[in-house]
């Protein structure tokens, strides 16, 4: 498959167009130009590790959910020169999707974590922009905070304790998720009825919107959380007849 046919399939698949005026990163082909796509790897982050290991792998297309382009670059020097170097030089192309791909209602991060949770879509949530970013869930059989924060432990957390803030009900049937740094839609998800908020990392103020609103949040990583996109979009491409494989480097964040 050309490179332009395989960009032309995702960028449609993940709706880019309708972030195209909200989302910081320049979702879609970052690096690269023309080829034939025989092998893409997959990445959440893309930084010198990952561009390296997709160079180990011979992959001729590297996709991430946090790509190297936010909002344009002024100069290519220093360690953007050799990020991108790393992959000019072995003839790598390069593939972000940041927003569309936490709310994407099949490929998403948010509804691959819920689908981890045993829980179910309930409506989208998360506003950003006029777009929405995660999903209300509801579980199939209800939580308490210690076992919720346990079974998102288990995710790869790169040995990162969940950190819990338990301002909320004890029993936990309805979860707001917005995977990432989402702690700005605690307010969204007490007016929405949640009983809980499942981000990936916090921000100071948190703490004291969660308690006075009276809601758990629990923060398992902003890495952890966002393996699934990914993992999807590289199920979907291996169905196209393509060689796939995953880079695992987690963070500990």
């Amino acid at each position: 498959m050309e490179l332009r046919e395989f960009t032309a399939r995702l960028d449609e698949r993940l709706d880019h167009a309708a972030y195209a005026g909200i989302d910081a990163s320049a979702n879609g082909l970052q690096v690269g130009g023309s080829g034939e796509v025989t092998t893409v790897a997959f990445a959440v982050d893309g930084v010198a590790a990952t561009f390296e290991a997709a160079v180990d792998l011979d992959a001729d297309v590297l996709c991430v959910h946090h790509g190297i382009v936010w909002g344009g670059l002024d100069r290519i020097t220093g360690r953007e020169y050799e990020r991108i170097s790393t992959l000019v030089d072995n003839d790598v192309a390069l593939y972000a999707s940041h927003l569309p791909l936490d709310g994407h209602p099949e490929l998403g991060n948010a509804v691959g974590l819920a689908d981890y949770l045993d829980c179910v879509p309930v409506e989208p949530f998360g506003d950003y922009g006029g777009e929405t970013i995660g999903q209300l869930v509801r579980a199939d059989e209800p939580y308490s905070v210690p076992d919720l924060q346990d079974r998102l432990g288990a995710l790869d957390t790169g040995g990162r304790a969940v950190q819990v803030l338990d301002f909320g009900p004890e029993t936990i049937e309805e979860i707001a998720i917005v995977t990432g740094s989402g702690a700005d839609w605690i307010r969204e998800a007490v007016d929405i009825g949640a009983d809980a908020l499942v981000t990936g990392e916090g921000k100071g103020k948190a703490y004291h919107e969660a308690r006075e609103a009276g809601l758990n949040v629990l923060l398992a990583g902003h890495y952890a959380t966002e393996t699934f996109g990914v993992r999807a979009l590289r199920d979907v491409v291996s169905e196209w007849g393509i060689e796939t494989a995953f880079i695992d480097h987690p963070t500990g964040l």
